[in-house]
């Protein structure tokens, strides 16, 4: 498949005509692709703009949707949306990993299938049509993308456990699962009260208590969840 033949197909699934191809063409050159062929652009500065500009489209879908939700909920909503995972049914639906221009290694190492790459690659599919056609066009786009999903999105999180969603999130920003102690134990034998600490590598993230230790580590699942997606912080001691 030709270049110009390829950037016409995936201009097809993204239904957008481009005035300028090039954008489009940057937009899917990984950086291994760009050091072997230097006189290319790779799409890591879209990705950093297209980032940004996918997060304020859904942030705005969210909040006409849920008009009752608080920012906490709303938080975690978008979050499930726009992160890696939550980017790859878009690539998959455009087939994007068809279109990627790899470098010789990351193909031999199925950078066409990496979520990373893909995801990546998403965010600055969405820069490229904002600088090319406009904030209204790329908006346009991203509510078509998701529309069904922010119908969805409420149902779906309601039935995730925090500890999923901890170790989801733990394992996307910090490839490490998050560990659980029982730290405290009261009450009389009828009737416990369980204290819960989860902790990243030594760091503690959040307590929360429960009448189970179960119930515990889930309170304190959440407590760690919603802090991290709140203050979108890194992990520090605690």
């Amino acid at each position: 498949m030709s270049i110009d033949s390829a950037l016409s197909e995936l201009m097809a699934n993204l239904d957008v005509r481009f005035k300028n191809p090039d954008l489009l063409q940057r937009a899917v050159t990984h950086s291994s692709y760009s050091n072997e062929h230097p006189e290319s652009v790779d799409n890591e500065r879209l990705e950093f703009l297209g980032d940004a500009i996918l997060g304020a489209i859904v942030s705005h879908m969210l909040w006409a949707k849920y008009p009752n939700c608080h920012e906490g909920v709303l938080t975690r909503y978008k979050a499930v949306l726009v992160q890696e995972q939550g980017l790859l049914p878009i690539a998959d639906a455009l087939e994007l990993g068809r279109f990627l221009r790899l470098g010789k290694g990351e193909e031999l190492t199925g950078g066409r299938e990496k979520p990373s790459v893909l995801s990546d690659a998403v965010e600055a599919l969405v820069a490229s049509v904002y600088i090319d056609q406009g904030f209204e066009a790329v908006s346009r786009m991203v509510n078509g993308w998701y529309e069904d999903r922010i119908l969805r999105v409420h149902d779906s999180e309601q039935s995730a456990d925090f500890k999923t969603k901890l170790q989801e999130l733990t394992q996307s920003r910090e490839k490490r699962a998050p560990t659980y102690e029982i730290t405290a134990i009261d009450g009389p034998s009828h009737s416990r009260i369980y204290t819960a600490m989860v902790r990243l590598d030594g760091i503690n993230l959040g307590s929360g208590e429960g009448r189970s230790k179960k119930s515990a580590e889930q309170a304190a699942a959440r407590v760690a969840f919603e802090g991290l997606l709140n203050h979108d912080k890194d992990v520090t001691p605690g």
